[in-house]
Parts: C-alpha cells; structure tokens; sequence
C-alpha cells in the first residue's frame, strides 16, 4: 500500500495563519522523510480555520524545500480560473520541480458563495462549462492543440519537459467518469463522501478510456486518520477537529482548531464516546496496527493501491507524529 498526504493547512486556535503554512511546510518535509508518495495541499477561499487561498504559491515554497516527493493541488478549483492560466502556472512548477508536479482539477467553490462572486463572475455557469474547460486545460498541458484551432499558435510557457499529471477529484459519479472520459487518474474523497464510494470508483473504471498519458484506471483513496500510540490518546487527539468540524457547521468555527482541554469541556464523556463512535465511518482512529488494517479493509473494497491520508490535530507536532507512526507501520520508516 502506498501513502500519500493530503493537506487542508488548518490553523490551530491561538496560533496565525503564518505559523499555520509553515507547519504545511514542515509536514511535506517529514513527508518526504517518511516516505510517502506525494503531498497535497488544497485550495479554500475565506474558509474558517484554512490558510490555503493559492496552492500554486504554497507548491513554490514546498518544492524549493523537498528534493523528490511528489507534491500538488488538491485541487485547483477550475471553475474559478481561465485552463491557460492554470497550464501556464503549473507548467512553470513543472519546469521548476522536474517529474515531481501533480495537478488535481475541482469543481467545488471551496468557501462561501460571497467569495465564489468575488473570484469568478458566475460560478454556476462556470461549473457547467467544466467538461470544454477541462478539454481545454489538458491541451494546454499537453501542448497539442489542432493547426486549425486559434489557440494552437500559443503555449502554455514555460512548457516542461515532464507534464504536470493531471487528476480529477471528487466525491460524485459525475467527477468519477469526467476522469474516466479524459483518461486521468481520479482521487476519490472518502472522508467527505456521503455516498457509497465502492460504486462510484466501479463507475470510473467501467468507462475510463486511455488517454494521452494514462493507459489504465489510477486512483487514490482520500482518508481522514488520527494515529497514536494508544487507542486512547488517538480519540483524545481526534476531538478538537470533531468539535471544529461541529462548530463549523454551525458557522463557529472561525477560531480554528481548538484545543483538547476545550474540546473536552464541551461534551460530557458520554456524548464525546457517542460522537466518536459516530464519526468511525469516515475517521479512523486508532493505534497504528488498528488504522493499517482499516485501511486495508478500505484498500481491498475500492480496489486502490495508495490511500491520501489528512490528519488535523490541535498540535502541529501530534499531526506529524500521527503520520509518523503511520509510516513505521506501513511504510517502513
């Protein structure tokens, strides 16, 4: 089983978006240390407790201090942008990080819907534009545009000698086989998902056609984990993100993540039982041997060989030894 890292770069309550990044920074290092595959990080606009508004920015500062993991967006939100400026940027990443480049596509607003008008004239027409723009992208990527098209007399500069791979991401049958059409790779998030992701990634596999680069389905597995060296201490160091994820549904949780002595005095030990147990569907939470044989039991029934692990804990250090841990397990390191 391969191991990837999906960052949200979330801030910790009594900490600033400065410190926030930096930690980003410091976990794609441990990442490459460990020896995961790739690191992500993702796109929110004006999202409470996330710091990541340009991924593209993030990547320059990341790959400058990594030599070979692979590293990404996860995801750019198309619909937000032109696909030749979103080619000409990741290109330059590209050019910059030779063969290390990996370029998630997403159609999501990542914030609230003032910020959707404030980035993009009219957000809902542009996600139905999605299948042309995508189109579009992947020929300025790929640098091949008919003769007889306007736009095959420019490029998408610098042009890299190693594309950026393109992925789709999503949750829907409809990002499953928008991956399968253009013959990409597809990211499916099971820690966001609320639909059966077993047939959604039977759907992308059953109507993938090869495309220009990948002759075969690809997929990864996004999973929310909360590794320690205890049973008990991984579900203490899960509650501050499932108290955050509570109050931000609420609009509350603008502070960001709070602490384990304030998530504790939240809820009675009864109901923080209850809520945890709620939450095993899409965390897993445990010791390493018990996250790695969930994820295998997720492995086997998506069929995948790389699981993306996001972990968020109130203390930037409990996140890097979560994957730490994970990575002695699975990895090896």
């Amino acid at each position: 089983m391969k191991l990837s890292i999906l960052d949200q770069s979330p801030i910790s309550y009594g900490h600033t978006p400065h410190q926030a990044l930096n930690a980003s920074m410091e976990l794609a290092k441990a990442g490459e240390r460990l020896g995961y595959e790739r690191y992500w990080i993702a796109e929110h606009h004006n999202f409470s407790g996330l710091t990541c508004s340009a991924p593209e920015v993030m990547l320059g500062v990341i790959g400058a201090n990594t030599k070979s993991i692979r590293i990404g967006a996860g995801a750019v939100l198309l619909p937000h942008y032109r696909p030749y400026r979103v080619a000409e940027t990741y290109n330059m990443l590209a050019t910059l990080f030779p063969g290390r480049i990996d370029l998630g596509i997403g159609r999501a607003p990542g914030g609230s819907a003032e910020a959707s008008m404030a980035l993009s004239i009219n957000f809902l027409e542009q996600v139905r534009k999605m299948p042309k723009a995508i189109k579009e992208l992947l020929h300025f990527l790929y640098d091949d545009y008919p003769s007889d098209h306007m736009f095959s007399k420019i490029s998408a500069s610098p042009v890299p000698n190693v594309s950026p791979e393109p992925w789709i991401l999503g949750t829907s049958d409809k990002s499953a086989i928008s991956a399968a059409e253009n013959g990409l790779a597809y990211a499916f998030g099971h820690f966001m998902s609320e639909k059966p992701g077993e047939q959604i990634l039977k759907t992308y596999r059953e109507h993938f056609k090869p495309g220009r680069v990948q002759k075969i389905p690809k997929t990864i597995i996004a999973v929310s984990v909360i590794c320690a060296e205890t049973t008990e201490e991984a579900e203490e160091l899960a509650l501050p993100v499932l108290l955050w994820r509570i109050q931000n549904k609420k609009g509350k949780g603008g502070k960001g993540v709070p602490c384990i002595e304030e998530a504790k005095s939240y809820y009675s030990t009864e109901k923080w039982s209850e809520i945890i147990n709620e939450s095993r569907d899409k965390m897993i939470i445990g010791t390493p041997n018990q996250v790695k044989q969930e994820l295998l039991k997720l492995q086997k029934l998506y069929n995948t060989d790389e699981m993306m692990i996001i972990t968020i804990t109130h203390r930037y250090e409990d996140r890097i030894r979560s994957y730490e841990l994970l990575a002695e397990e699975i990895i090896g390191k």
